[in-house]
């Protein structure tokens, strides 16, 4: 049976990355695999800390220092056989929390050498989740192509596999926005935006995790 790691990139558990994740879950449980999601804002984690341990040539490469929650997960990775990053986008980033996390994986799996960039055992198929408030125009105007593209690009040269992609945009923050101050929004049109397009975006999400599996 295949194994297939989410990665929860959000603090909230059920909210809109939460239930992209869980669409893919099911995507890929249809198909036969195993899954275990990761909630990484329930783990006791930092970022990498910078100690080069895992480009030492007297040590084994491909393994981090740092002993903490995601010590375990890091492992476990090794073993699976694909893995969804799933993140909002904060201040046109990705969360703090997989920032941390994508440091730990990639950085102690990628080493300074002309011959090969990854000490990664094996190629391991991936896809990027990003949910966000803003609009797709907005993506464009902020030059987010070329933020997403980095951390693809960073986990193609060190998982061996180009990652699949999906994007939610315009996504509600709120279920009541009269609690909240958001003037800045139309709640009417997120609403509607919402109804339009995702239950769309949910079906993506469970495609991508099926096709994970089944390639």
């Amino acid at each position: 049976m295949k194994k297939i790691i989410l990665v929860n990139g959000s603090p909230r558990k059920n909210g809109n990355t939460a239930q992209l994740l869980k669409s893919a879950a099911i995507g890929a449980q249809d198909a036969g695999a195993e899954v275990t999601t990761i909630n990484l804002y329930a783990l006791n984690f930092k970022g990498c800390t910078s100690c080069f341990y895992c480009k030492l040539k007297s040590k084994e490469h491909g393994t981090c220092a740092m002993k903490d929650d995601l010590s375990p997960i890091l492992e476990e990775i090794k073993l699976a056989d694909a893995i969804i990053f799933g993140s909002p986008i904060y201040f046109m980033n990705l969360s703090s929390g997989m920032i941390a996390f994508i440091e730990r994986l990639i950085f102690s799996n990628y080493i300074y050498s002309t011959e090969i960039p990854t000490v990664f055992p094996k190629k391991l198929p991936s896809a990027f989740f990003y949910t966000m408030n803003m609009t797709k125009d907005h993506w464009e105007q902020f030059n987010m192509e070329h933020l997403a593209g980095m951390y693809e690009r960073f986990s193609e040269n060190v998982l061996g596999v180009k990652p699949k992609r999906l994007l939610a945009f315009d996504t509600l923050q709120f279920k009541d926005y009269s609690k909240y101050e958001s003037s800045i929004f139309d709640e009417q049109h997120k609403i509607e935006y919402r109804k339009k397009f995702w239950q769309t975006q949910l079906d993506d999400a469970y495609k991508i995790g099926r096709e994970l599996v089944i390639s």
